[in-house]
């Protein structure tokens, strides 16, 4: 029972605490049994299987096989296929519909397996660890707090250092950030990069300062209290940003395209021992285009896009070295238990099949923007803090390598095996041993209760708490040859689907991961079921469904069982449409069509505004302007790689709206803003026909006309992951060049900021002059 119930011993009560019988025992401070060893786990972001060194990649990662060589490889160890599913499962034990995270958070619904709500009866890992007495810290992506709860109002239930269980906590929120300019949170307080890009700041060696500093203090005032350290960088999830000198080390190493890369990876994957001597390579898929077949002018590009990704993973790990040498420079490392996943899912085919320069255009079905011709402009760019980039489809299923498929295809391991490495000298006695049972990331919380001999709690904070679903992998650490203890696991993701089951898995691709808008996804019935016998087949390369049919139909009925135990049900095969609150089904923070901010509001996530997206909208702002004008931003939302602002330059007001840093329209008042007291407005009348369409737009001061322009396409889907929503002045990147976050901040005072939306018709507003007096009248 967790918290541990205070029971005070009865005795003796004097009178007089000078009297020679006053004795009371000492006070304990709460500590887990002796022995519990410290624990840091290391999750990589987006990186597959055949990507690292040390699995037989083109990436290098010195000190993940520094780690090996000193302790075991698993190369039966498996995620979700997708981020925030991954971490929510590692960090419960339970699959990851069992606690609401069928998808991520963006993409959540109503549907209990769906709804990114884990539920009480689930507590954290972090938790149990804290109420036995660890401290507990993250660092880095953490990716489950539901959307409409990631207000700077909270409420904080699902935040790291809040229901989490996580004492400290500094990162980022959602599911990816700009690695040179990141949205941070100390705790649930935001705050600002302690440094810019051009001295030298990137968020992987800040989050590995602070860990390493961190696991220093706690060592240093509380050595004989065990720590639990959970250290997941943004890296390596897009955008891949990285200093070009890391990049510039891999210069002409895939210039034979990704073909050739998966055949090189495959032999030195045999050549370490790290995949049997007997597994095959998988073929390419069809919808997976050759690397002969790509076009000329475009392979510069394509292999710029690898050599970033290259420098960035060995970026990543040069940074997790540090973190992991902060431990031995402790002299605990023999006793400290290391997981180093080496991803939470399959590498990332979310780039399009030509990569992206910022791969919200593929997010918003505007990737045709980004031409062979522009992508050739843009390559000494990449992976600077001017891109926002991601490579192509071939370099994801490379990256996988020996595997079919990739992040998000739950059916296949291209999408859900990951090297990992376990270290912890104290507990494990061979040194660079191989571990070929299946395992998952839902084992990791039984085992590091087992490591530390605590018992799984059924009772925390006065909730009845389910059962872990994981199996402790303890068994295996000195014990190769065991048989395996996991041996039925159900996958699901947007309807790709497969089991394991005592070596074979039966599987279902179907719907194609870089495909977000639009496309042709068949029936869940009509989708074609494989079946491979692991025991003799490691990579899935050999499909039986023809040669065993009645074993193929006895496992797509136990899929369907598990499914139904575990909340996978219904199968929800929806993509980006998914992404819009009224569709979903969820909550939405703000509701109605209209917002009021004030002066000073910042940080506001994507879903804590009002959508502006695919209708008519104003932002009206009562402003007070002294004598000789005002500048800076009334009110900006988004930033570099997609947004919009309306601001004031040389006194007049300006509205702009960035279409993915791409394209930039710019309507400016004819007159300055008059001093005193003024009523700002700007509308946007929405062409309608379709997402994405442009408008016409009209600047006012108090309710007469000032300026029109056009804005020729918008942006349907989203703006950004980590950009923010900004009153009075903008944090994070700028949405234009006319001004920097420095000098954002508004010279004038705002009283008010308003948002309204045109109605369900997106028609043009009323009688301006009329609407001006409504919002007086509402003020």
């Amino acid at each position: 029972m967790l918290p541990i119930p205070d029971r005070p011993a009865p005795g003796l009560t004097t009178y007089d605490a000078k009297d020679p019988d006053t004795q009371y025992p000492p006070i304990e401070p709460l500590r887990p049994p002796a022995g519990a060893p410290n624990v840091l786990v290391i999750l990589i972001d987006d990186a597959g299987y055949g990507a690292s060194s040390v699995f037989g990649g083109p990436c290098a990662t010195p000190n993940a096989e520094k780690l090996a060589a000193n302790g075991l490889i698993y190369n039966r160890f498996h995620t979700t296929a997708l981020c925030a599913p991954t971490r929510q499962a590692l960090l419960t034990g339970r699959n990851h519909h069992s606690v609401g995270m069928g998808s991520i958070t963006e993409t959540a619904t109503s549907a209990p397996g769906n709804s990114s709500l884990r539920p009480n009866t689930k507590a954290p890992l972090a938790m149990t660890l804290k109420l036995n007495g660890y401290s507990t810290a993250q660092f880095g992506k953490c990716h489950e707090v539901p959307v409409w709860q990631s207000s700077p109002m909270g409420p904080f239930d699902a935040w790291p250092s809040a229901g989490g269980g996580f004492e400290t906590f500094y990162g980022f929120i959602g599911g990816e950030n700009n690695q040179w300019d990141p949205a941070l949170y100390n705790g649930t307080t935001p705050v600002e990069p302690p440094a810019t890009p051009e001295e030298g700041y990137h968020l992987t060696e800040d989050l590995a300062d602070h860990a390493s500093n961190w696991i220093r203090s706690q060592k240093a005032l509380m050595p004989d209290k065990p720590f639990f350290v959970y250290f997941a960088p943004g890296a390596t999830h897009a955008p891949h940003h990285v200093p070009k000198e890391w990049a510039d080390k891999y210069a002409g190493r895939f210039a034979d395209g990704w073909d050739v890369q998966r055949e090189r990876t495959f032999a030195k994957q045999k050549e370490l021992g790290v995949i049997p001597a007997d597994a095959l390579l998988t073929p390419r898929h069809a919808e997976i285009p050759a690397w002969d077949d790509m076009p000329a002018e475009l392979k510069p590009a394509l292999e710029r896009e690898m050599e970033v990704y290259a420098g960035f993973m060995e970026h990543t790990d040069h940074h997790v070295g540090r973190v992991i040498d902060t431990v031995a420079e402790l002299g605990i490392l023999d006793d400290t238990i290391i997981y180093y996943i080496i991803g939470d899912n399959g590498a990332s085919a979310e780039g399009t099949v030509n990569g992206a320069f910022n791969e919200m255009a593929n997010f918003n079905g505007m990737a045709a923007l980004e031409t062979p011709e522009f992508m050739a402009a843009k390559i000494d760019e990449f992976g600077s803090p001017s891109s926002y980039n991601h490579y192509a489809v071939g370099w994801a299923w490379a990256m996988d390598t020996p595997f079919q498929w990739t992040k998000q295809v739950a059916s296949h391991w291209g999408g859900t095996r990951n090297g990992t490495i376990v270290h912890w000298p104290t507990g494990i006695a061979e040194k660079g041993g191989l571990r070929e049972q299946f395992t998952h990331c839902i084992d990791i919380a039984p085992t590091i209760l087992e490591a530390a001999g605590l018992p799984e709690p059924t009772m925390v904070n006065g909730v009845q708490q389910s059962p872990m679903e994981g199996v402790s992998m303890l068994y295996t650490f000195d014990e190769p040859a065991a048989a395996e203890r996991h041996d039925l696991q159900y996958f699901e993701m947007f309807g790709n689907r497969g089991l394991y089951y005592k070596g074979w898995s039966a599987v279902t691709k179907h719907r194609t991961p870089w495909i977000m808008i639009g496309g042709e996804i068949p029936a869940f019935d009509d989708d074609v079921w494989e079946l491979y016998d692991g025991h003799t087949d490691y990579s899935q390369a050999r499909n039986l469904a023809a040669e065993n049919p009645e074993l193929l139909a006895k496992l797509q009925r136990l899929w369907l069982i598990e499914a139904t135990k575990y909340n996978v049900l219904p199968i929800d095969d929806r993509g980006v449409e998914r992404a819009t609150p009224e569709v979903a089904g969820r909550p939405t923070l703000i509701r109605g069509n209209s917002q009021l901010l004030f002066a000073g509001m910042g940080r506001l996530s994507e879903n804590s505004v009002v959508s502006i997206k695919n209708k008519s909208f104003s932002v009206t702002a009562e402003l007070v302007i002294a004598e000789g004008g005002a500048d800076g931003v009334i009110i900006a939302q988004g930033g570099r790689f997609g947004g919009w602002s309306l601001y004031a330059q040389a006194g007049r007001a300006t509205f702009v709206y960035n279409v993915l840093g791409i394209q930039e329209f710019k309507t400016e008042a004819e007159l300055p803003i008059p001093a005193g007291q003024c009523q700002v407005r700007m509308e946007f009348a929405y062409d309608g026909g379709g997402l994405g369409k442009g408008g016409d737009v009209t600047l006012y001061y108090d309710g007469k006309p000032v300026g029109t322009g056009r804005v020729g396409a918008t942006q349907a889907m989203i703006f950004s992951a980590d950009e923010t929503t900004d009153v009075g002045y903008e944090s994070g990147t700028p949405v234009t060049a006319d001004y920097t976050t420095a000098s954002s901040r508004f010279s004038g005072r705002i009283n008010w900021v308003q948002i309204d939306l045109g109605d369900d018709n997106n028609d043009h507003f009323i009688d301006p002059e009329e609407r001006f007096r409504i919002i007086m009248a509402r003020q």
